[in-house]
């Protein structure tokens, strides 16, 4: 249902792009030039977002699902960004690349850089240990780790459905915490979104003091947070609800987040 949805999305984007778009040759040569000295672990990116579907027809072998559907590029180090029209992907910005090269109009850089460095990752503790969360208020449905459709992408997260009216919290224990937790929330669902509009807000505790806030409608896709944590072992918590209270049904909240160094 996730990939069909974005697959409808991404042909959508593609019909009437407009002329001078590279052809198969040149996405071949500049794909070779990638594959020659990528490495596993290497994040790859198309710009503009709309021509995703022809990147990965050529080097979709070099992106498994939990790169496709992650959080975000800070835990990648090198970044290899594939182009046209002069067009920059959000991953590379305020980058500068350490090799660029042209092929038939597809244009290819290759960014290195520190990443960030995961303490814990929530969606993966939820996955491995569902018993250790604790639910609090009134769910409809969750918490559960899907892969769900939120802004026409794939993404992994914990995805938890408020009663109508109601708030959840969802608590993950003892969580070991760096200088940051790091997240993003939207939501799921084209066609959810597209028969109820009421946005939602997520609120993010740690050791039982708000760290973040963040509010994403339905037009508004993965929306990105981030809060300063002490370094050491406290509970997280998360709070969803509709905005103001709304008795809002179907509101599936789909959230992830890591706590970083």
């Amino acid at each position: 249902m996730v990939l069909a949805a974005v697959a409808v999305w991404s042909t959508c984007r593609i019909t009437g792009a407009g002329a001078g778009v590279p052809g198969d040759a040149a996405w071949a040569r500049a794909s070779a030039a990638v594959r020659e000295t990528h490495r596993p672990g290497d994040l790859i990116v198309f710009a503009p977002r709309w021509i995703d579907p022809v990147g990965r027809l050529h080097l979709g072998d070099l992106l498994p699902i939990e790169m496709a559907a992650r959080m975000d590029a800070d835990r990648y180090g090198v970044i290899w960004e594939l182009g046209i029209r002069g067009a920059r992907a959000p991953e590379t910005r305020g980058l500068r690349p350490v090799w660029t090269g042209t092929f038939g109009g597809v244009e290819v850089r290759r960014f290195e850089r520190v990443p960030a460095e995961v303490v814990s990752d929530l969606v993966a503790i939820a996955e491995a240990a569902p018993g250790r969360l604790q639910l609090g208020g009134l769910a409809a449905r969750g918490p559960q780790v899907v892969l769900a459709e939120v802004g026409f992408e794939p993404h992994r997260c914990v995805q938890v459905v408020p009663s109508p009216g109601q708030e959840v919290t969802v608590t993950f224990p003892a969580v070991a915490l760096g200088g940051e937790l790091v997240g993003a929330v939207g939501l799921a669902d084209v066609f959810t979104r597209r028969d109820v509009r009421t946005p939602i807000e997520l609120i993010v505790q740690a050791g039982g003091k708000e760290v973040a806030r963040a509010t994403a409608g339905v037009d508004d896709g993965w929306v990105r947070w981030r809060g300063a944590t002490t370094p050491g072992t406290a509970d997280v918590t998360f709070v969803a609800r509709a905005v103001g209270g709304a008795k809002a049904r179907d509101r599936l909240v789909c959230f992830a987040a890591e706590a970083r160094r």
